[in-house]
């Protein structure tokens, strides 16, 4: 019996102890805790300095997706009607996000780094239909010296205000 009551008083010990020490606990609608460095949260689709989208629709995302959460399709770029600076953009891109699984294969896979994880981690979603994000959703605005797309150029212009990757040789 001397037992039983020695580890109540353990317990009680214990819970007395911990009464006194401050919460850890966040107040998490006011007070929101930083992630880390590699988070990988909600994607975005990135432009250039003058508003034209970085991605070129090769749909390399869609391929290394695991999950097959992501659809591009791609159409064709023209001097009246630009979107990016390849000849392609994608004119519909598609990411379910109740089947991403956030393993960041499709920003490894881009080579333009048009999609990137962000830090945003709050997704909900009251229906099925509102978990699909369309490129609206998911492109970024347009930077403060940059022009709406789709823009209009002359031909073989618009290469000089974009870097374009050089073959490394």
């Amino acid at each position: 019996m001397l037992g039983y009551i020695s580890e109540l008083i353990k317990g009680m010990a214990i819970t007395m102890r911990h009464m006194i020490t401050p919460p850890v606990t966040i107040q998490y609608p006011e007070i929101k805790r930083p992630v880390r460095y590699r988070f990988k949260g909600r994607h975005e689709l990135k432009r250039y300095d003058n508003g034209l989208e970085k991605c070129i629709g090769c749909a390399l995302c869609a391929a290394a997706c695991p999950a097959d959460a992501i659809f591009v399709e791609a159409s064709e770029n023209t001097d009246d009607v630009r979107f990016s600076p390849g000849e392609r953009y994608a004119s519909t891109y598609e990411i379910n996000m109740l089947r991403c699984i956030f393993c960041g294969y499709c920003e490894d896979a881009c080579p333009t780094e048009a999609i990137v994880l962000e830090d945003k981690y709050e997704l909900a979603f009251y229906d099925r239909a509102s978990a699909i994000y369309t490129k609206d959703m998911l492109i970024v605005d347009v930077p403060i010296n940059g022009q709406q797309t789709p823009q209009v150029v002359e031909p073989g212009v618009f290469t000089k205000s974009i870097p374009i990757m050089e073959d490394p040789k």
